[in-house]
């Protein structure tokens, strides 16, 4: 069993970035700008910030974070988003989900202009991803997709199993993973939590992506010898033996499905840092695209 350690592959992504920056720099160019927009306190998306943020220190963005309060009204937020649109000096920027819940997540998402949506969320980005066009990929997927590269995982003609069916991974992962591509050419199945004889179906898996937002749910017994295990999710399960009274697990039960494996994500340090590097990627892509444009 060998484990996918998207930390390592995270930080090679990095540094690969940093001398594209350093490259930038010395012949006197702009560097790339990430803007970051984080409404309320929620306490998993201001960790997520604050990584995004100490992240483009390290290879050299340039970053802003715009901290607005719980009771922001949308008109403010979608206001925010058009300064963010017309700024030429910002190249890429997110909107941090979940948003509270008296704004209308949909709106917001509309209002990001295509060009700048380096989370690949807007209609626009997820056709043109459909369509296999360029575009900027959903950043879990597409952290996904590199970490099944470099570990040089064979997936073409497999049966994939894509656990979940969100917009954010679920749906973007399976059409990725079904189109000619490297890390793609597979069969993919997608199952939810109303998907009958859903063990039945994950035990013909190849690779299984889980993404179904229920702590340890995928088991040994559901999985075969030699799969290859993608663990999406991460959950605060309360632990007393640990000094935060929590441990963190992801949506597979890495005890009982980790001896079947032939390679599987640890949760934390698998899918996590790899997100956070394919929207530094994003970033860098659409400050190439904005300068071939001028």
């Amino acid at each position: 069993m060998t484990i996918l350690d998207g930390k390592k592959i995270s930080n090679d992504i990095k540094d690969e970035i940093a001398v594209d920056v350093q490259g930038m720099i010395a012949n006197g160019e702009k560097v790339p700008h990430l803007a970051a927009i984080l409404v309320g306190t929620n306490g998993a998306s201001m960790t997520y910030v604050n990584a995004k943020v100490k992240a483009c220190e390290k290879i050299g963005f340039n970053s802003t974070l715009i901290d607005l309060p719980e009771e922001t009204t949308e008109a403010v937020l979608l206001e925010k988003i058009h300064e963010l649109n017309t700024n030429d000096d910002i190249d890429g920027f997110i909107v941090q989900l979940p948003l509270p819940k008296h704004i209308d997540e949909q709106k917001v998402l509309m209002a990001i202009d295509p060009d700048k949506d380096v989370d690949g969320f807007h209609p626009t980005n997820v056709g043109r991803m459909a369509l296999d066009l360029p575009t900027f990929l959903p950043a879990t997927p597409f952290g996904i997709m590199e970490l099944l590269e470099r570990y040089n995982i064979e997936t073409s003609g497999k049966n994939v199993v894509v656990m979940g069916r969100s917009h954010i991974v679920g749906r973007p992962m399976s059409i990725l993973m079904s189109q000619k591509r490297k890390a793609g050419d597979a069969t993919v199945t997608v199952v939810h939590s109303r998907t009958k004889n859903l063990a039945d179906i994950t035990r013909s898996a190849d690779i299984i992506v889980a993404a179904i937002g229920i702590s340890e749910y995928l088991t040994g017994d559901m999985v075969k010898d030699g799969v290859v295990i993608i663990d999406v999710g991460i959950t605060r399960v309360p632990d007393e033996t640990k000094k935060a009274g929590y441990r963190l697990a992801g949506d597979v039960d890495f005890a009982s499905v980790s001896p079947k494996a032939s390679y599987i994500t640890p949760v934390p340090g698998g899918v996590g840092p790899m997100t956070i590097a394919m929207l530094l990627k994003n970033t860098l892509l659409a400050r190439e695209r904005h300068q071939a444009a001028k």
